[in-house]
């Protein structure tokens, strides 16, 4: 009882080592160590020393205060040790979604080909329909309107679109205040005539003349988690969005009339504030199934059984979820790739690739297909056919290899459009860029669960029908009669656009010097000696 008692707290007096490496030779000299007792004489004899106090109270070695002493700082360590615990864990969660519910939703061409979410924001809390935008940052809402898409749900001609959209506005939220232009998340700071001015901004999209502008402001998202008990907690977290006063472009011509949740690397993405402020891991999923529904999740992580492929700088910058592929698959044709790069974004709607290897790709698909080639008016797709439903089962297979030979097949690059129950049209979604770089766009997405872990910079992925996200899909639902907004889609929306499809909703990032640190490797000798060391200090003492 004596020794694990003693064994369990020392003093450390002088501890230090010394690693000398002759630059020749490469030789090492360490230094002693010296260890003593809490409760020793010596240590009784440094005290004094130290404070002066030579009537110190000092235990008898092996007396019945000298083992209450060791026990009663055993217990404080372990009080503390918990305490820290517990301030490390405060308003932690291991899952975050939208209040109203994680599901996500799809209108087709009506929307856009975008994936959407309901949110609410600020107090009262307002109901937007957001589009979920893995290529940008900011979350933005029509807000104080000078130029905005129409509100009226009857305007975009979908029956599952059965609520008319809102408009923000911060001066009836309670929670909600101006960004001021000395914040050091007002990239526009420069154009203010004073640092406690509205934060002003402007982003610009890769979509032709696409763009959306106002003022910044702070306010309140509102969030839910599910406990081990099925008890849905709701959360608060202050997030900071654009009130989007003027939407140009796209926006205004079905593309997220009701605004856009980017999802980015930047540090005013939901993401990003979110991790910063401990409530969940830097990290999020996106799920969008067969059935054009799907889930989000803050806080999801990559898991053992998944396959992942690092994030990778482009331009020498790491802004955006940028993969390296080293081919691309049409049946067993493999188009070897050198030093290609793919964004992977939600906000694009199909899946783009330089105008050279697209064109290797779809002549290799056209090659295979046993169908006839036909002409669609008005639609964006190139390679469309025509097909009877037994030449439909013998379509060419086609998958991804990203940078470690990870496998990623594409479930469905096709969009069919049924004429009867004997033949179908149906085109390959792919469309060329003259961009240097490839986008994976959400149709590419489908049946996956993507993991974008920000923490270790890298993609994670596996086969999903949404469902079965933390295997407790049943605690992911909200409640009935919860007052969403719109219940999941349950029919197959895919048709051939007859209009063009929404090109890359990529926002135009500022310049700037951000780069990812790596932690330089520790040296083997080093760690040995370490680990020594370490090992001393449980060595037990007698």
């Amino acid at each position: 009882m004596a020794n694990r008692a003693v064994l369990l707290v020392f003093l450390v007096v002088a501890s230090y080592f010394v690693v000398v490496i002759n630059g020749s030779g490469g030789a090492l000299t360490l230094s002693s160590s010296k260890l003593i007792h809490r409760y020793s004489e010596e240590a009784k004899a440094l005290w004094v020393s130290r404070s002066g106090n030579v009537d110190v109270k000092w235990p008898k070695k092996n007396s019945l205060e000298y083992f209450e002493l060791l026990v009663r700082n055993d217990l404080t360590k372990k009080k503390k040790k918990k305490t820290r615990q517990n301030m490390k864990l405060v308003n932690h969660y291991d899952l975050l979604f939208p209040s109203r519910g994680s599901q996500t939703l799809f209108f087709g061409n009506d929307l856009a080909w975008l994936h959407y979410t309901w949110i609410d924001i600020g107090t009262p809390n307002v109901s937007f329909m957001v589009a979920l935008d893995a290529g940008s940052d900011l979350l933005w809402v029509p807000c104080d309107c000078i130029n905005c898409a129409p509100f009226s749900a009857t305007y975009y001609n979908n029956t599952m679109l059965d609520k008319d959209l809102s408009e923000y506005n911060p001066s009836l939220s309670n929670t909600s205040k101006n960004l001021p232009c000395s914040h050091h998340l007002c990239k526009l700071g420069t154009n203010c005539k004073g640092p406690k001015e509205p934060c002003p901004y402007i982003v610009d999209y890769s979509s032709e003349n696409t763009s959306t502008s106002g003022f910044l402001v702070e306010d309140k998202l509102h969030l839910a988690s599910v406990s081990d008990h099925a008890t849905k907690n709701h959360v608060q977290a202050s997030v900071i969005l654009g009130c989007g006063r003027i939407q140009s472009g796209s926006y205004l011509d079905g593309a997220a009339p009701d605004g856009v949740m980017g999802l980015g690397l930047g540090d005013i993405s939901v993401p990003s504030l979110l991790a910063k402020a401990g409530l969940i891991q830097n990290s999020f999923s996106i799920c969008f199934d067969e059935n054009d529904s799907g889930r989000i999740l803050f806080g999801d992580e990559v898991f053992a059984t998944q396959q992942s492929t690092p994030f990778l700088p482009f331009a020498g910058k790491s802004d955006d979820y940028f993969v390296g592929l080293e081919h691309y698959c049409v049946g067993s044709f493999c188009l070897k790739l050198t030093q290609f790069q793919a964004l992977v974004d939600s906000g694009t709607s199909f899946t783009y690739l330089p105008t050279e290897v697209y064109e290797k790709i779809v002549f290799e698909f056209d090659k295979q297909v046993n169908a006839t080639r036909i002409h669609l008016q008005d639609s964006p797709f190139e390679y469309c056919y025509n097909a009877s439903s037994q030449e439909l089962h013998s379509i060419p297979s086609m998958r991804l290899m990203f940078t470690m030979n990870r496998s990623y097949p594409i479930h469905n690059p096709l969009l069919t459009d049924s004429e009867n129950q004997a033949f179908s049209n149906f085109c390959l979604t792919l469309l060329p860029t003259d961009g240097e770089y490839g986008i994976i766009g959400q149709n590419f997405m489908k049946g996956y669960r993507l993991v974008f872990d920000r923490e270790n910079l890298k993609l994670g992925w596996s086969k999903s029908n949404c469902q079965d996200i933390n295997g407790n899909q049943a605690q992911l639902k909200p409640p009935s009669n919860d007052g969403s907004p719109n219940p999941l889609p349950t029919t197959d929306q895919q048709s051939i656009p007859n209009t063009r499809a929404v090109p890359p909703a990529v926002a135009k990032r500022a310049s700037s010097n951000s780069s990812v640190a790596v932690p330089q490797q520790i040296p083997s000798w080093l760690g040995l000696m370490i680990t020594l060391v370490l090992l001393v200090f449980c060595l037990p003492v007698t």
